[in-house]
């Protein structure tokens, strides 16, 4: 049967895919959309195969939450170049992703893949799909979802890093003190909310390294446990989020920052996901 414009532009606003491979894939189908779709997301499937060895460095990071700020969600779509990164087609890809993720808020990556993206495909499906068109391994990493009192998120210029940060109070002036915190974590890259939150071998190892630090400068053997625990110390300021000092005002940690602003207001947890 005569493969018409109308037909191609037709499979192509479905699929994203190419006018030629739209075309071929309609030609091979006898006219079928359903087997061209079947067709282009084979050649998807090829092309993943081919460049499954492929490193994946570039890509999109995007945070966003719910209508209600209950629910926030971050991921990278991660691609082979940052051509293809930056292209606008590609961006929309990833809003179309979140969108599912949102709606849906699966707790992981594999489950944000197993998700139906429409009527045909699931998100997995999708990416795969996308893969034919686009000519690069694509795969989703980094996923985090956070729900709290009120979810804040931060995306970076440039769309490499984004972050979301969970707050006890959802007050208009309690969430804009939230943004400052999550352009904090974006900046600063806290390994915890605070040292509860850092695990025993991380600890372990710093008062090792403590110790062996001061005994390189001469220090007695029987104080480098009481240095090494002055330097642990240092090192849960530095590196924990509500002992942070706070970037925009250096006299104040973000804890102190954020309990002056609205009197009791915290972070709960938070979340970063960037390429590199």
């Amino acid at each position: 049967m005569a493969i018409t414009a109308a037909d191609v532009n037709k499979l192509r606003q479905q699929t994203g895919a190419g006018m030629m491979d739209c075309k071929n894939a309609l030609v091979e189908a006898n006219g079928d959309f359903e087997a061209a779709i079947d067709i282009l997301r084979k050649k998807g499937q090829k092309v993943a195969a081919k460049r499954g060895e492929n490193e994946t460095k570039e890509g999109f990071v995007l945070a966003q939450v719910t209508g209600d700020n209950s629910t926030g969600i971050v991921f990278a779509l991660n691609c082979e170049t940052d051509f293809v990164a930056k292209n606008d087609g590609y961006k929309t890809l990833v809003e179309s992703l979140m969108k599912v993720a949102i709606d849906n808020q699966p707790a992981s990556a594999e489950d944000l893949l197993a998700l139906k993206y429409d009527d045909k495909l699931t998100v997995a499906e999708k990416i795969t799909e996308q893969i034919g068109v686009i000519g690069e391994k694509l795969e989703v990493t980094g996923y985090g979802i956070l729900k709290g009192g009120a979810v804040v998120a931060y995306n970076h210029p440039g769309n490499q890093l984004a972050t979301l940060v969970a707050v006890n109070n959802g007050t208009t002036e309690a969430i804009e003190a939230g943004r400052q915190v999550a352009m904090q974590v974006a900046a600063m890259n806290p390994i915890a909310l605070n040292k509860d939150g850092v695990d025993a071998r991380t600890i372990e190892r710093e008062i090792e390294v403590g110790k062996e630090l001061a005994i390189q400068e001469g220090k007695p053997a029987d104080m480098a446990e009481k240095i090494a625990q002055g330097r642990l110390a240092k090192f849960f300021k530095e590196n924990t989020l509500l002992s942070q000092e706070f970037i925009r005002d250096n006299k104040l940690t973000v804890e102190q920052f954020l309990d002056s602003t609205v009197k009791g207001l915290t972070v709960s947890d938070f979340k970063r996901t960037s390429l590199s």
